[in-house]
């Protein structure tokens, strides 16, 4: 599918109590026009250069969209609140209006498609925000890449499955991410984890999550009979592929919880920023598991 980048245009333009949203297009792909809410804090310098939390929204690559409430607080949150330029995408709907859906009658191929575009448009959203980093006073190098649901499948993809997903190893050159913030999510194989791209990450789970899983299982747990029959890695896999590479991760645990826990933790929100800063920032070294039961 062809993608074309389009030159930076503002859209909307406002100012909030402690902070100010830019709405721009960062790709047009086929009939589908992808833009972003950049949240700026109010009083920025002119001489900083602030970290991102690029956010992509869940609702299983068929529904929900970047100004969702929850999506548009925690960015509002990032840039009030932690001085970080807060970012939340749309991307391409694979799965909107679809008979089959996103469960077990959608195909393995057409599932691993979705993964992949989405992972695209992730890293075409970072990749506009990277070349546009003076302007936008962002540090290119503090990229914390997050999602919820299906959007933490995205990102996670992303980050970490870029070798699969992408072809041109060339096209996304200058995108590096600094950090992960998942809420139920999963990888398509954990193994594409390696010592040289592990980053600090924080990971939401409930064990009893019958949509992403926990571990190792199938989406959606979907009967190996079925046309939608795809094993994935949940969170445990991936705390414990970050553990064996010595990086920083807090693994949030919430026992008999279901696949509600993929909603974005609010009350949680000061310790997980304290985490990037003591990570990502100070490049401490932490390891944790939260565990909580439902």
């Amino acid at each position: 599918m062809k993608t074309i980048l389009i030159t930076l245009v503002t859209l909307i333009t406002f100012s909030l109590s402690a902070q100010k949203k830019e709405t721009y297009i960062y790709s047009i792909k086929g009939k589908d026009t992808l833009r972003m809410d950049v949240f700026t804090p109010k009083n920025i310098k002119k001489s900083d250069s602030l970290p991102v939390l690029l956010w992509m929204h869940g609702g299983g690559f068929s529904g929900s969209h970047r100004a969702y409430p929850d999506d548009t607080n925690l960015v509002k949150y990032a840039a009030e609140k932690q001085n970080y330029i807060g970012v939340s995408i749309d991307y391409r709907l694979l799965r909107k209006n679809k008979t089959t859906g996103f469960g077990c009658d959608c195909t393995k191929d057409e599932k691993m498609e979705t993964f992949k575009q989405a992972a695209i448009d992730y890293l075409d959203a970072a990749k506009f925000l990277v070349e546009r980093a003076q302007m936008l006073q962002i540090d290119p190098t503090k990229i914390i890449a997050g999602g919820s649901s299906a959007g933490a499948e995205g990102i996670l993809n992303a980050v970490y499955m870029k070798d699969y997903f992408v072809t041109d190893k060339n096209a996304y050159i200058s995108v590096s991410f600094a950090g992960v913030f998942s809420c139920a999510g999963a990888v398509v194989d954990a193994r594409y984890i390696t010592k040289e791209n592990a980053v600090p990450t924080v990971l939401y789970h409930g064990t009893e999550d019958r949509l992403v899983p926990f571990a190792n299982a199938s989406h959606h747990y979907c009967n190996p009979k079925k046309d939608g029959y795809i094993m994935l890695d949940g969170s445990e896999i991936i705390a414990n592929q970050l553990e064996k590479f010595d990086t920083a991760y807090s693994f949030n645990i919430v026992k008999g919880g279901g696949h509600e826990i993929a909603r974005i933790p609010f009350e949680d929100l000061e310790k997980v920023f304290r985490f990037f800063e003591q990570t990502m920032l100070n490049k401490q070294v932490i390891q944790t598991k939260i565990i909580r039961t439902k």
